[in-house]
């Protein structure tokens, strides 16, 4: 909330004890931003695109969600990360991090 700037090459990472359904939204958030919602073995189950700032709509992201990774609006698709792909972090799996070339 009233962040004004996210590098390119950075996130914000949100992690809840347990799976449960999880939703957000943009108010008091100043940029667009992308919401990748994943499970507990870090498979991405919903990504909400270039999510509106400001905006009080609530954002859903399904059940059974652990982990919310949130990035600059638009990187997701510029990154080519797609829902049912599975997300690598030391905090989320100990096995080798995926990368993910930027598509400009």
């Amino acid at each position: 909330m009233h962040v004004d700037h996210l590098p390119k090459d950075r996130g914000m990472l949100f992690v809840y004890p347990e799976p449960s359904p999880v939703s957000f939204w943009m108010k008091n958030t100043v940029i667009s931003l992308d919401m990748i919602f994943l499970n507990a073995k870090g498979r991405i189950q919903h990504i909400h695109s270039n999510a509106i700032p400001q905006d009080q709509t609530v954002i859903s992201g399904g059940n059974d969600i652990q982990y919310v990774m949130k990035i600059n609006g638009g990187l997701s698709e510029k990154l080519g990360i797609l829902e049912g792909s599975f997300a690598h972090n030391e905090i989320i799996s100990n096995e080798q991090i995926l990368n993910c070339p930027l598509r400009e």
